[in-house]
């Protein structure tokens, strides 16, 4: 089974999508990414979930972050889902790419299916998973959640403010922090170099 790390480079593929075939790395060019799985076309939570995300796409692009969504189901399916998410979720059309991996590949490449949840056929459906991937390609960040419960995708914006600014300077961000709190001078700090980074502090 695969396990990415934060720190390891995520791996590049090919994919069919929502908008067109990709290849990932050339998607993001120099952006940050989140990719994130769902268990389910059709399915209520998925459809609060996407439609949550394409509420908050405009913050997520003030920040330079691409979004981009995953299942087992295939783009026809995905197309038509779109316009459900649309008309429940009241977020206008999804515009964002949601990649089609019915073959599993990409899947099984990022170690997102779940052995305790499968389809019809008796084939595992993909967990609830999100990696954050900075500009170099790199796992910056990822979560896991069960198919039963929804993610917060405002912690996820939160959570990409704090890697960007502790990405930016030496500085960590504490407990329930939100963009314009105090940080804390990151423990890899001297005295002396605090002094000279953060004069007063």
């Amino acid at each position: 089974m695969v396990v990415l790390r934060i720190g390891d480079t995520v791996p590049n593929f090919q994919a069919p999508t929502t908008e067109g075939d990709i290849d990932f790395y050339e998607w993001l060019g120099s952006s940050w990414g989140i990719l994130f799985s769902h268990p389910k076309d059709f399915t209520p939570v998925c459809t609060t979930e996407l439609g949550a995300v394409q509420k908050l796409l405009p913050e997520f692009e003030k920040r330079n972050v691409r979004v981009i969504a995953l299942s087992v189901d295939s783009v026809e399916s995905h197309r038509a889902w779109v316009g459900d998410i649309a008309e429940t979720q009241g977020c206008g059309p999804v515009s964002y790419p949601i990649i089609g991996d019915d073959n599993r590949s990409v899947s099984e490449l990022y170690g997102m299916l779940d052995q305790t949840n499968k389809d019809a056929a008796g084939l595992p459906l993909t967990v609830r998973s999100v990696f954050v991937i900075n500009p170099d390609k790199k796992l910056a960040l990822t979560l896991t959640y069960p198919a039963s419960t929804g993610r917060n995708f405002n912690e996820i914006l939160r959570v990409v403010d704090s890697l960007q600014l502790t990405t930016q300077y030496k500085v960590a961000t504490p407990v329930d922090w939100k963009q314009g709190d105090d940080v804390v001078i990151g423990a890899s700090v001297s005295n002396e170099q605090g002094d000279a980074l953060f004069p007063g502090y």
